[in-house]
């Protein structure tokens, strides 16, 4: 049997128990014994006895000790994934965290938006997005800052609203995994809130991302 750690807290708006509960029956299913923690004083532990570490936790910080932690653990092989802000909106002092997940969220629309979420033609293969084209979601857009190491599976289109500072459409990644040492990072930017989780197209994709990133 495989083992995870669900991690979970920070800030609440993004509702981090209610928003990994809906995929524990899954990982279970997929074969996971699972941990549970609401204190980021796991990560000063030895996390290399885990396969996969699952993290929701929005507006936190990383002690250097912690930081340290998690990163050599994903490093040495560990699985690391996550949405939204629970994995992009958080520990943003803490430098070697944001390399190792390729992203940072920096701006969205004031008020949740209609767009939608585009699978790379090359990608859609691949194991997390198979079967998954493109589909619609009604939620915050994600603007976030990224880089050239990420493998990205899924876009969307930024489109300016009137009297904003950019005036031409941005494609943005939505979905995205990567390497950190001999460890896989998932990354998807949807999931404020458990609606957007529930949507048929994100549940799976996100499920998908959690077993793919796990070490086997």
């Amino acid at each position: 049997m495989s083992s995870a750690l669900v991690v979970r807290g920070g800030w609440e708006g993004h509702r981090p128990v209610e928003t990994t509960e809906l995929f524990l029956p899954g990982l279970r299913k997929a074969g996971f014994d699972l941990t549970i923690s609401d204190d980021l004083a796991v990560y000063e532990g030895d996390l290399t006895s885990f396969d996969l570490i699952v993290q929701c936790w929005s507006i936190g910080e990383l002690t250097e000790r912690q930081c340290t932690g998690l990163v050599d653990a994903v490093r040495s092989g560990v699985g690391f994934a996550g949405w939204h802000g629970g994995i992009l909106g958080t520990f943003v002092a803490s430098r070697d965290y944001l390399r190792m997940i390729g992203g940072q969220f920096l701006w969205h629309q004031p008020e949740f938006i209609d767009y939608r979420v585009s699978v790379r033609a090359d990608r859609a293969d691949h194991p997390i997005m198979a079967g998954i084209t493109e589909f619609a979601v009604h939620t915050e857009q994600y603007w976030v800052i990224s880089d050239a190491h990420n493998d990205v599976l899924a876009t969307t289109v930024v489109r300016p609203e009137p009297g904003e500072e950019f005036a031409e459409p941005v494609t943005m990644p939505v979905v995205w995994t990567r390497k950190w040492g001999a460890g896989k990072v998932f990354v998807s930017a949807i999931g404020h809130r458990p609606l957007d989780l529930e949507q048929p197209e994100v549940a799976d994709l996100t499920l998908r991302g959690l077993t793919w990133a796990a070490r086997r």
